[in-house]
């Protein structure tokens, strides 16, 4: 899977229209400076020769240079990495962790008040554009109340010591705010459905005819069958951890991999784009193989 993907979007790259090579970006840019960069590059030779080279580099976790900065693909990533991380970890877990409760809250409450709510709520979630909210929030929160930074990651005389983080922290609520309010919507209406479904179960019927207490209910018969699900939709949210807050990092004029990225579709820098979808591609077969490994242990029997 991992070399069909390479030979796809190593194929897709090249036939994207204008180079950083062709002059089109620059055209300042000699036909005799273009062609000693080719050359330098090794963009001079045939497209099946340059994908073997490139090949044989990432086996050895060499991305290739930087057409735009000249350095190490790696150390770019390196270097815009931890905080992409930092910021769609702590989404993602508040996202799953929100969507979980409210879910099974609003699965509880089937017909009452407090699920049309949670599912207006939802629905408003699913429905909003990220770049939308974004603005609407920097309008708002930072413009208008002052409550937060309207972009950047520090501020212009950050502070030193443990108030370093705690500037970094404030100035990555508002993108990190609405990372959680995009992104819960959907998984609420999921865990909804399917809480619903368990709901109806014989088990259940008969748990409840016990006189079980709702919150042992909900911990042994209702969450041990979540968690399936739930986990096979962790395993696909890993590619997310890389680019999946390409728009809110270049509103917020945040240096992480998403921005990254797309200032390097911009610039056709293609060392840094193929090493981008590579690091996403491997991430989200690992993220299968992960999920199927702990689905294995939640049922066993899976084996069957």
């Amino acid at each position: 899977m991992l070399f069909l993907i390479s030979v796809l979007s190593f194929g897709a790259i090249h036939m994207a229209p204008n180079s950083f090579m062709g002059g089109e970006l620059n055209p300042n840019m000699t036909p005799e400076a273009i062609a000693q960069l080719r050359s330098i590059y090794g963009l001079d030779k045939p497209l099946f020769q340059q994908y073997c080279d490139w090949v044989v580099n990432l086996l050895t976790l060499n991305f290739g240079i930087s057409f735009v900065s000249g350095a190490q693909v790696s150390d770019v990533v390196a270097d815009r990495l931890p905080v992409t991380l930092w910021m769609n970890v702590i989404a993602m877990a508040v996202t799953f962790a929100l969507s979980l409760w409210m879910g099974i809250k609003a699965a509880l409450a089937h017909g009452h008040k407090a699920d049309t709510i949670t599912s207006q709520f939802a629905l408003l979630s699913f429905a909003m554009p990220s770049y939308y909210l974004a603005l609407v929030a920097m309008m708002v929160l930072s413009v208008t109340l002052g409550w937060f930074p309207i972009a950047g990651m520090h501020s212009l005389e950050p502070p030193e010591g443990f108030g370093y983080y705690i500037d970094m922290a404030w100035h990555l609520t508002l993108p990190i705010a609405v990372m959680v309010f995009v992104g819960v919507g959907s998984l609420v209406l999921y865990i909804r459905s399917l809480t619903l479904e368990i709901l109806k179960s014989d088990y259940i019927y008969f748990a409840r005819s016990r006189g079980i207490s709702e919150i042992k209910v909900i911990r042994y018969y209702i969450l041990p069958n979540l968690l399936p699900p739930i986990v096979t939709m962790l395993g696909l949210s890993l590619p997310g951890l890389i680019g999946g807050s390409v728009i809110l990092e270049s509103i917020f004029g945040i240096e992480g991999m998403g921005q990254l990225f797309y200032l390097s579709a911009m610039s056709r820098d293609y060392p840094v784009i193929m090493g981008i979808l590579m690091m996403s591609a491997f991430l989200t077969l690992i993220g299968n193989q992960i999920a199927d490994a702990v689905l294995l242990k939640l049922n066993p029997f899976v084996k069957r």
